[in-house]
């Protein structure tokens, strides 16, 4: 029998930026054979996600908590820290840790998914569905926000 090479890993979300999305799926493709490259490839991923959303993208830790600031859910943070103390102390982009296995590197591609769907999937749909609104509509809304601002 011949085991899929990705395990569980879940598919990237679509909203994903392309470059991050090749790392996802690198790290989908070793995930079995090698769960401490795909974790290193996952860390790497976030990095890049933190920098594709206007973050430094120097340290995790900083940019994660910088995004909550911009309405990351809190929880993320925390889910961030648990994986960091599961896997290595300190979060290090592209560092492979000893102790990162299958379970620490689901977890990460999971992370990755929600922080898209959070930071660029959602607020892409508010984006859609209020650009669907007639034209008449989106001015009383912008004369409201006019008077609440004054």
């Amino acid at each position: 029998m011949i085991f899929p090479s990705s395990g569980s890993a879940p598919l990237p979300n679509p909203d994903l930026p392309e470059d991050i999305t090749r790392d996802y799926e690198e790290a989908r493709s070793i995930l079995i054979a090698s769960p401490r490259g795909a974790a290193a490839l996952l860390r790497l991923s976030i990095q890049k996600l933190c920098k594709h959303l206007g973050e430094k993208g120097d340290n995790i830790n900083e940019d994660i908590g910088n995004l909550v600031a911009k309405g990351l859910n809190p929880k993320i943070q925390k889910s961030l820290d648990i994986v960091r103390v599961i896997g290595n102390d300190a979060v290090h982009p592209g560092k492979i840790d000893l102790r990162d296995d299958i379970e620490t590197a689901t977890k990460l591609f999971i992370l990755v998914n929600i922080i898209t769907e959070v930071m660029i999937t959602q607020p892409k749909e508010v984006d859609d569905l209020f650009d669907s609104l007639p034209e008449e509509k989106k001015k009383g809304i912008e004369q409201r926000d006019k008077k609440a601002s004054s």
